[in-house]
């Protein structure tokens, strides 16, 4: 007797335990989703009052070039008070666009990198082949060893390479040879994949922006040197030569020649902001809320299609909540009985004509979807 006893003791303690520690587990949850809830509000104000503050340097400036100009704290700038007393709001700006655009990168490009972070000549050939297989349509391979469309077709999970651009990074560790080269073998990434991803934007745009001082690639194709290099972040950053000046940026071809010398038209850069990654963090006790945007002026950064062909299909949902697809022609006339219906059967769209488009919206690192539309996609 003694012994069921003990047996249903031990069975009752465990089952309270393993029901405490689920219980912990919701409760955490449920806490971190009403701070969310709570704390959202702030975040997408403080994210708003940052725009409007671009927005009127964009203008003033004739495009946004560098936080030199004034506008690296917006919060400050407009007087922002957050909207319970005790919260704190953070907001931190990256040029997204001083890194180099991988859609429309070249095959030597990626070469002179490789070498430069230290990859031997046939190596950086090969990866090259890779990539290139893996983003361009078909590309033929050149290098010895580089994946071909046979080798993702013998996999397990048979596939085909997509023939686009990247629409993330984790999409290198399902390249053939790229894979073994930026992960370890525990799968993680290495130092060459780190310099990859901060040296590559998945964004498309013309040119990157020199005011952001990323000068790798200059170095990796020879056409700057570290004397140039360094003359040119000294200006930027306001030290050296350039400490009594305080941080400068470049507006033109001509002011980049007068401080690092050279041709800068073979350099392929520019010297405005395509693209902008805005993260806004909310503090409240120990409670926080971090949202992160990535943003483009007008005429700026686009999306990587989700494939080859951009669509052209809208979503729409019946009276029984059942979602259809139906493809629209932008160029298509309305028919007679269309034309007849009342105006007011379908409301009008209003064009807020806003001056940035959202190009990616993270909240707590949880992506957000954003509609897409032919005028986000690009070409």
């Amino acid at each position: 007797m003694l012994l069921i006893v003990l047996v249903t003791m031990v069975f009752a303690t465990f089952a309270l335990t393993m029901f405490i520690e689920k219980a912990d587990n919701d409760l955490l949850v449920e806490i971190r989703e009403a701070d969310a809830s709570r704390l959202r509000p702030e975040a997408y104000s403080a994210l708003e009052t940052t725009l409007g503050v671009l927005e009127d340097f964009r203008i003033v400036g004739n495009g946004l070039h560098s936080p030199a100009e004034g506008w690296s704290d917006p919060l400050g700038f407009a007087g922002y008070e957050p909207m319970q007393e005790g919260r704190t709001v953070e907001v931190t700006l990256e040029d997204e666009s001083a890194k180099l655009p991988l859609a429309t990168v070249k095959p030597q490009m990626l070469i002179d990198l490789f070498k430069y972070w230290q990859v031997s000549q046939t190596d950086s050939e090969r990866l090259t082949d890779a990539l290139m297989g893996w983003i361009k349509k078909d590309y033929v391979p050149t290098s010895v060893g580089a994946p071909r469309i046979e080798d993702y077709e013998a996999t397990p999970l048979p596939f085909d390479p997509p023939g686009r651009s990247l629409r993330s990074f984790s999409e290198l560790s399902a390249i053939e040879s790229v894979r073994q080269a930026f992960f370890d073998e525990n799968g993680l990434p290495n130092d060459l994949y780190r310099h990859f991803t901060e040296t590559f934007s998945l964004y498309r745009y013309g040119q990157p922006n020199i005011n952001g001082n990323r000068l790798e690639p200059l170095l990796a194709q020879n056409i700057y040197d570290d004397q140039q290099q360094q003359r040119v972040t000294e200006y930027l950053t306001g030290t050296g030569t350039y400490q009594m000046q305080g941080p400068g940026f470049f507006k033109s071809a001509r002011t980049i020649a007068a401080v690092a010398g050279g041709q800068p038209a073979k350099l392929g850069y520019g010297t405005t902001v395509q693209a902008l990654r805005i993260h806004v963090t909310v503090r409240d006790g120990r409670s926080s809320f971090v949202l992160s945007a990535v943003v483009a002026p007008q005429g700026g950064a686009k999306v990587v299609p989700a494939s080859n062909v951009a669509s052209t299909t809208a979503t729409t949902t019946d009276k029984s909540g059942a979602s259809t697809s139906t493809a629209t022609d932008q160029n298509a006339q309305p028919s007679k009985s269309q034309s007849a219906s009342p105006t007011t059967a379908v409301p009008t769209a209003i064009k807020l004509n806003y001056p940035f488009t959202f190009l990616e919206i993270r909240e707590n690192d949880i992506s957000v979807p954003i509609p897409v539309s032919p005028s986000t996609t690009g070409s």
